[in-house]
């Protein structure tokens, strides 16, 4: 996703135990995190009802933290921390929710280089107004591999420098997301979403093994519908009847063109019929 501006950011945020003015500058310049990107992160969409999925999104910072060597606190610590950060930033007199939440961890601060620091790690929460998408998006595939097999291969890392260049690319190309392959040429993941695709009405995504992140949205559309998890050989995307993306922020966006070819619909039955029963659940299920 496109992040927000730091002007675009809500007044209040969470650092290390305690709310404080969003740009007051807490974070130390030789935090690990700043240093050589080492830290994981969520994104989490914030409802009238609180921080949507929170607790999946805890396990998987968990999950990610545990794979870099970090350890968090508690569950309820953090779930306080989050919904104390999004209380304090809600808005105008109807108290609306901000739209986004980002919880960013770090390994906090350190030499400055590769080996981490024996102080404590950095957590942070920030909230932000929710980008509106489009009902449709343009995808570009990319040169460049997603590795299955990397060491930080389903880690949601703040090291972001590879998502980067591939989303300037998609952009050059006239597209809104680039598209991965693996290194073994299947299709993979977006910069900032899964993907899926439907092949005579069959709905398929790609398996965890192939690379992707474990996207939350991902999960729970693979536990709402009858979905198909295969590697396919990237160029099988000339052949889809329809395809989306999903993520916690954008839910379900269908694919409109793939590297500039129209797809036959956009968005198409099975993907408008993912998209409704989505947006249902998180109108109804604040943590399902």
């Amino acid at each position: 996703m496109e992040e927000p501006l730091l002007s675009d950011v809500s007044a209040h945020a969470w650092f290390n135990g305690e709310l404080v003015p969003a740009n007051d500058p807490v974070l130390r310049l030789n935090d690990h995190g700043v240093v050589v990107g080492d830290g994981v992160f969520e994104t989490l969409k914030v409802t009238e009802g609180g921080p949507f999925a929170l607790r999946r999104h805890l396990a998987r910072l968990r999950e990610s933290a545990a794979r870099l060597g970090m350890t968090l606190p508690d569950d309820a610590d953090l779930r306080s921390a989050a919904n104390a950060v999004v209380d304090a930033n809600k808005v105008d007199a109807n108290k609306a929710a901000p739209g986004l939440l980002r919880i960013t961890v770090t390994g906090g601060p350190g030499p400055l280089g590769t080996s981490r620091g024996a102080g404590p790690i950095s957590i942070m929460m920030t909230t932000a107004p929710a980008r509106e998408w489009p009902e449709t998006a343009a995808v570009a595939t990319v040169p460049w591999p997603r590795n299955e097999r990397s060491a930080l291969a389903g880690v949601k890392s703040i090291s972001y420098a590879e998502n980067v260049v591939a989303l300037r690319h998609a952009h050059e190309h006239e597209a809104s997301e680039a598209i991965f392959a693996n290194t073994v040429g299947h299709l993979c993941e977006g910069t900032g979403s899964n993907i899926f695709i439907v092949i005579d009405g069959e709905l398929i995504t790609p398996p965890l093994s192939s690379g992707c992140l474990a996207g939350i949205t991902r999960e729970l559309i693979v536990g709402m519908f009858e979905v198909t998890e295969a590697n396919l050989a990237i160029e099988e995307l000339d052949a889809v009847d329809e395809a989306f993306l999903s993520s916690s922020t954008r839910n379900v966006q269908a694919i409109a063109t793939i590297d500039g070819k129209p797809l036959p619909t956009a968005p198409g039955e099975r993907t408008s019929e993912v998209a409704r029963r989505f947006e249902l659940l998180v109108g109804h299920d604040t943590d399902p």
